[in-house]
């Protein structure tokens, strides 16, 4: 590829980026998982991931499993999702945890054209009841089948192609929304990633 087509994807796809909208990934321990959620985050144009980790590692996503979508997404970590959840309060995020449960607003009832995080939980307990609690809301993706729950990697391309849709419909790809210093970084950043 040569250079100037690089730099033209590269102003492009940072054109597109959602500072406005992020994901929770609470202890994914699936490196298959966490990769394919990475993946559709950068699709979706998702700026940044957020991880916390409270009984386990981050997995270890290889280049090949991610499509090396972690070099394209920021990522900062937590130890715990009351640090999560302030630090996204703080910068003004209303935070959506997904669970199943007749409180759970459906998510194409809701509004993802707004400042939102988007919580989801591991492949076996879910979101745990401390990141449902101090949620702002509860949300799910509606399903009509005996099985009544997706995995985790295709629930969150669900939530996220839905907001993608909102987003579309209401012009949010149509501006650029990063700052032109943190586009500036991130250009020269992307610029040099081998």
């Amino acid at each position: 590829m040569s250079t100037e087509r690089r730099e033209n994807i590269i102003r492009r796809v940072l054109g597109y980026r959602q500072p406005d909208l992020t994901v929770v990934m609470e202890n994914i321990h699936d490196p298959h998982n966490a990769s394919a959620i990475l993946r559709t985050c950068d699709a979706a144009g998702v700026l940044s991931v957020q991880l916390v980790y409270t009984n386990t590692e981050f997995p270890d996503i290889s280049k090949k499993s991610s499509a090396s979508a972690k070099k394209w997404i920021e990522i900062r970590k937590f130890a715990s999702i009351k640090e999560c959840y302030t630090q996204l309060h703080k910068e003004g995020f209303k935070i959506y945890a997904t669970h199943l449960d007749d409180t759970a607003k459906s998510i194409y009832n809701i509004d993802l054209t707004q400042k939102i995080a988007i919580v989801v939980g591991n492949e076996h307990e879910g979101v745990s009841k401390e990141a449902v609690k101090l949620s702002d809301e509860v949300v799910r993706v509606p399903m009509f089948g005996m099985i009544q729950s997706l995995n985790v990697s295709v629930a969150t391309a669900v939530i996220l192609f839905e907001a993608v849709r909102q987003r579309m419909n209401s012009g949010h790809y149509e501006k650029v929304k990063l700052k032109d210093a943190e586009f500036g970084k991130l250009y020269k950043k992307w610029l040099f990633e081998k």
